[in-house]
């Protein structure tokens, strides 16, 4: 293959992932799906947020980010989403799935991404059950329950 047939190929990789993906933006307390409301949102603190459901404004999923009180020591903090209407809690160091230093909404609309590629959300902010239990699977830790306190 030569240099420009491979350019062409990335480029034409580069840009068919650009037209699939969904935008996501959470303005005034509203997560926006392609401009499209799907879920309510609320900023509890720099390191907590709240996602409700527009069917019967239940709340669905709570993010918090724990420091595992060393705020100077960031190797062991780890971010904890809980999905409360299914009972199940995703506990995770992986902190570049949500991470985006010094805006916690620009983190937030990573995780809704996030969510939205793994299906647990649906493009309505619905939950699935089946996919919540695939996803606690696949990167879930279980930071607690190994963390002596």
């Amino acid at each position: 293959m030569t240099a420009n047939q491979l350019l062409a190929f990335f480029i034409l990789m580069i840009s068919s992932n650009l037209y699939f993906s969904q935008e996501v933006v959470i303005k005034n307390d509203k997560v926006l799906l392609d401009g499209k409301q799907i879920l309510k949102a609320e900023k509890i603190s720099l390191a907590q947020y709240s996602f409700f459901s527009m069917k019967d404004d239940e709340e669905i999923l709570l993010y918090k980010y724990m420091d595992n009180e060393t705020p100077s020591y960031v190797s062991d903090d780890y971010f904890i989403l809980n999905f409360l209407t299914e009972k199940v809690k995703v506990e995770s160091t992986d902190l570049g799935k949500v991470a985006n230093f010094m805006n916690s909404k620009k983190g937030m609309e990573k995780i809704i991404k996030w969510l939205l590629k793994e299906r647990v959300l649906n493009q309505n902010g619905e939950l699935n059950p089946d996919r919540v239990i695939v996803f606690k699977e696949k990167y879930d830790e279980n930071i607690t329950a190994r963390t002596l306190r």
